[in-house]
């Protein structure tokens, strides 16, 4: 009980502290969301929200070699909760990230085609902020983290089948 505790304590400390600002360049303002993040007020031109500054291209993963495999973490349908299966993942890169203060990771939320655009920006934002929170829960200074939503406009597997569509609900970490 305890344990549970102190771990909804953490979480709530962190996203207390996760905050950020869009540096997109579109003629969007910031709000604060409520919980002590700074979003974006509008979709960029590719129908992106984009939390953070990615500092840097997003032409794919260009960072440590032997991550570079297992940069992905998939949900479940309509969900940003994090499978247990995907926190040696976020372990490994929260490793490098600590060892690395100069390195920045982008987290990339995406969903599935069903719903509506509007709902899959907010879901894909979700999931990319839920990894963020966990990386900063393992000591990942938030300014190394930036979080971008692209919900269903960037489908990894094109296919209208669940196969498809569990490819699709994913967060990338991006370097």
């Amino acid at each position: 009980m305890l344990k549970n505790y102190l771990f909804a304590l953490i979480c709530g400390l962190s996203l207390a502290t996760l905050t950020a600002c869009s540096t997109d360049g579109s003629d969007s303002s910031l709000v604060n969301d409520g919980d002590g993040y700074q979003i974006a007020e509008g979709l960029d031109s590719d129908g992106a929200v984009t939390v953070g500054n990615p500092n840097g291209n997003n032409n794919g993963f260009n960072g440590p070699a032997e991550l570079q495999d297992k940069n992905t973490i998939y949900f479940a349908f309509d969900s940003e909760n994090i499978q247990d299966q995907y926190l040696s993942v976020m372990q490994a890169h929260a490793q490098y990230l600590r060892n690395n203060p100069e390195a920045r990771v982008i987290i990339e939320g995406h969903t599935d085609e069903r719903g509506t655009p509007e709902y899959n920006i907010a879901l894909g934002e979700r999931r990319a902020r839920s990894v963020a929170r966990y990386m900063q829960n393992l000591g990942v200074d938030v300014n190394q983290l930036s979080i971008v939503s692209y919900g269903e406009e960037k489908p990894a597997d094109p296919g209208h089948s669940e196969a498809a569509w569990s490819h699709n609900r994913r967060a990338v970490l991006n370097y």
